[in-house]
């Protein structure tokens, strides 16, 4: 006999794991499916390349213009609690400039008819902050304060973070492999393990969703893979897919959904925030290894016309990460330039270099089901991505570095594969994240941003997330009775 359940939710991240938890508390019948497995603050060690191999997603590239350009990385992990495991859990609200673009590229409205804004989303970023205990930290390091007056000299201002983190925070660095005390408030020990430990949630892990089981203009359930590899279904009066942004078009895309202008857009629109890492060689020991990265952030440039990006300083990546991705102005380091390089880690300080992109790129499928990225940066893109290349060097020099370096794009916020909005012709899934033409479908993570945020995206997933978690328990259609 199949199960059934009120409420599949497929995927445990920023999305996924608001959405099962809020249900969950709400007295909701709940399956929470996660393709990667269940590690726990008890697994979490400061060993870079077992966690990569445990609980990251395998490096996966989307070429620029076809490579021509280079590539952008794509970073995320694949575990219980998502990439809120290993993020640097920085909690920032989408800006008021953000809210119009939004509305410009997708019609998005609230709930007064109006275009969606603050009013639609404060009342869930005030639940889901106090749920993670967002606080300032100006607890820097030494890193930071070696910076700051650089960024004093360019007349910039390096302000505190607001994080998602409590004091058990040792400041170890060991962000990207999991918070090894706890401290660091991911949707695994926020939002899934109260209600998982008290029978109140089900949660199974290492269960890769194959496809939503659509029938009749219906979502009625999902197959999936056990951990022995034997398919499964499992029925749902609604089913919500968070598997990510690259993960959830891919789902979609592999249920057969009717065809119309909405499902044609799946895919479509992926945002990459793009970043890069630029370090400066210092005469004295920084440890910018050892901090909570990310410990500070300028926003001078935050909106497009002030340069369109946002600099958050300190961090520096674990070692093979550093070794393997080092360049400068002749190229990838490499020989005893690397070498020298590597050998005076302890010396270096990161900065990120987030990028305000307009999501020109694509997730797809090939015809032996492989998934396909592809990224395209206009002249606007590039000019900012240049731009934010040039300021992060100059603050690094004008506080004393005596070499610069940085690395390649990467992108670990990448949004907007189902946009979320009110045009039908524009959006993947309306104003309350439903699938357009699929009953009981709902999208729960940062594919249903409608245009890339110009600040770290988590935080802003969440409260989309409470938000649908609140529409789904209201049950304004009936799926659940």
């Amino acid at each position: 006999m199949t199960e059934r359940f009120d409420v599949v939710v497929v995927g445990s991240g920023a999305g996924g794991g608001v959405v099962a938890g809020e249900l969950a508390d709400r007295g909701r019948k709940v399956l929470l499916l996660e393709a990667g497995p269940h590690r726990t603050a008890a697994d979490f060690t400061r060993w870079e390349a077992k966690a990569n191999h445990d609980f990251w997603w395998p490096l996966r590239f989307a070429p620029i213009d076809g490579g021509a350009r280079g590539l952008v990385a794509l970073l995320a992990a694949r575990c219980v609690g998502g990439t809120t495991t290993i993020n640097t859990k920085v909690a920032l609200r989408v800006a008021e400039h953000d809210y119009a673009k939004w509305h410009e590229a997708s019609g998005l409205v609230g709930s007064g008819g109006t275009p969606f804004g603050a009013s639609d989303l404060d009342p869930h970023y005030d639940r889901v902050e106090r749920r993670l205990g967002v606080r300032v930290r100006s607890d820097w390091r030494k890193s930071v304060y070696t910076v700051e007056p650089g960024f004093r000299a360019l007349g910039s201002h390096l302000e505190p973070v607001h994080a998602y983190t409590d004091a058990n925070c040792m400041s170890c660095g060991s962000c990207l492999q999991g918070c090894p005390t706890n401290a660091g408030k991911s949707t695994m020990n926020t939002y899934i393990h109260d209600a998982w430990a008290t029978g109140r949630l089900e949660l199974r892990a290492e269960a890769p969703v194959q496809r939503v089981v659509v029938e009749d203009g219906e979502a009625r359930g999902v197959e999936y893979a056990d951990r022995d590899g034997t398919l499964r279904r499992v029925d749902a009066g609604a089913v919500v897919v968070a598997a990510g942004t690259l993960n959830t078009p891919q789902l979609l895309m592999r249920s057969e959904l009717p065809d119309s202008p909405s499902t044609r857009l799946i895919g479509r629109n992926l945002g990459f925030h793009p970043v890069r890492l630029v370090y400066g060689l210092f005469d004295e020991p920084q440890d910018a290894h050892m901090v909570y990265p990310i410990s500070a952030h300028a926003m001078d440039h935050q909106r497009d016309e002030d340069g369109g990006f946002v600099v958050e300083a300190t961090t520096i990546q674990d070692p093979i990460s550093f070794a393997t991705t080092l360049e400068d102005e002749n190229g990838p380091l490499w020989g005893q330039p690397l070498v020298d390089a590597v050998r005076k880690f302890r010396r270096w300080v990161g900065l990120l270099a987030m990028v305000n992109d307009e999501n020109n790129g694509t997730v797809s499928v090939d015809e032996d089901g492989g998934e396909v990225f592809a990224a395209a940066f206009n002249e606007r893109e590039t000019a900012r991505l240049d731009a934010a290349l040039a300021f992060s060097r100059d603050v690094l020099e004008a506080a004393g570095a005596t070499q610069v370096c940085w690395t390649g794009i990467a992108s670990t916020h990448v949004q907007g594969t189902c946009r979320m909005g009110s045009d039908p012709e524009r959006s993947v899934v309306d104003a309350d994240a439903r699938v357009r033409g699929v009953d009981r479908l709902y999208v729960g993570d940062g594919s249903v941003v409608p245009r890339t945020m110009s600040v770290n995206p988590s935080l802003t997933i969440m409260a989309l997330a409470s938000r649908l978690a609140e529409h789904l328990d209201a049950d304004p259609h009936g799926y659940l009775a």
